[in-house]
């Protein structure tokens, strides 16, 4: 089987946490594994040794496997000291090698706790913050918070480890702040980021400005104004979205920013009941209202099409595995999965997908070449 130039190539050179003259199996093997079946409906260690016990024979046709198939202790031991930061490099170079960011594209950055890596206090031993590409709906990289820090450090790093140049990133409050967008802009990107009361100066600059322009009579015409109507699950939600040129917050410390944001989602419901929220933004990009509209509604596709699914397709939230690097490991495994699952073309949930994987070997092939058939 030929999947040179794939997942195969980018980890073939992990480093190696154990004694390597005292191995019986092969590193690359044991992550190989492990890959195929978390697409294949796996969560967790003893479903991915039952997955390698079943599908030993068609392992054994492009894994070298010297010493047979791992036990269940083998994959934890391994997933608990492989080194996360070297695992995460790899996973960054695949994304690099075979997916390519399209200028103007929305990357949202987002944080997310695993609520099942609690410890005994009811603490969550793990959070991550991941960016995601809206328009190619995969991850591509993942950062994970420090015990003592949080998100406003880990954003930095993250956005430090990314090639944003042409893109558009997004970001909610908790990554307002004048270092997070000097570093968006150090990368010739452009960012759309939420203002709400953690910054009451120039949350209250934009409440003053958009009250100033609703009472001179502001238009309601392209490009300065526009609005979206959906309906879905048995409501309708009218979004306006209303921009004004703007130079002041550069004076107050925002680099770059040109344009304030004013977003109102009024929702009404099959009962009856409306309701109505507004939010505020700022960004580097010029004042065009269905921009802006389109890149904010993009954000949410890290809730709904990365977070959301890795809850509710891949479990995440029930995993208990926490111990070392374990956790931060698995939920790369879960990316790794998450990412080639969307790019197979077959049609179908990505739940059924992943049942199919686990029935049907040729199937499964297909979703781990997806990649490489995306290079040729």
């Amino acid at each position: 089987m030929d999947i040179e130039g794939s997942l195969l190539e980018h980890f073939s050179d992990l480093p190696d946490p154990r004694m390597v003259k005292k191995c019986d199996h092969l590193l690359v093997d044991i992550v190989m594994i492990a890959i195929c079946a978390t697409i294949a409906n796996a969560d967790g260690w003893d479903e991915i040794a039952l997955f390698a016990e079943g599908k030993r024979e068609w392992l054994k046709q492009w894994l070298a496997l010297p010493n047979g198939i791992p036990s269940h202790d083998t994959f934890k031991r391994v997933f608990e000291h492989m080194d996360a930061q070297a695992f995460q490099e790899r996973f960054m170079g695949w994304v690099q090698a075979v997916f390519q960011l399209t200028a103007g594209q929305v990357i949202a950055i987002d944080g997310k706790t695993l609520r099942g890596t609690c410890d005994k206090q009811g603490k969550s031993t793990l959070h991550v913050v991941s960016a995601w590409a809206t328009a190619n709906q995969l991850t591509l990289a993942q950062v994970k918070v420090g015990e003592k820090a949080n998100e406003i450090v880990a954003i930095p790093a993250l956005l430090d480890l990314l090639m944003l140049k042409g893109c558009i990133v997004t970001l909610d409050a908790m990554g307002c702040q004048k270092s997070i967008v000097q570093h968006i802009r150090d990368q010739e990107a452009d960012y759309v980021i939420t203002v709400k009361g953690n910054h009451p100066q120039l949350h209250q600059h934009l409440k003053a400005a958009f009250a100033t322009a609703d009472e001179s009579g502001y238009s309601l015409t392209s490009p300065a104004y526009c609005e979206t109507d959906d309906v879905q699950h048995g409501r309708i939600e009218k979004r306006q979205c209303w921009v004004l040129a703007d130079q002041q917050a550069q004076g107050l410390g925002w680099q770059d920013c040109q344009t304030l944001v004013r977003i109102q989602r009024t929702t009404q419901r099959s009962n009856g009941k409306t309701s109505q929220e507004t939010h505020y933004y700022i960004s580097s990009l010029p004042p065009l209202a269905s921009l802006m509209l389109a890149s904010v509604r993009a954000h949410w596709g890290i809730e709904n099409g990365c977070h959301w699914v890795l809850d509710v397709v891949f479990h995440e939230d029930a995993s208990r595995i926490r111990t070392l690097n374990a956790d931060h490991n698995l939920v790369l495994l879960r990316k790794i999965a998450l990412n080639l699952i969307r790019q197979h073309p077959a049609k179908g949930s990505l739940k059924g997908k992943r049942y199919r994987a686990a029935l049907n070997e040729d199937f499964l092939l297909e979703v781990i070449q997806s990649s490489f058939n995306l290079m040729r």
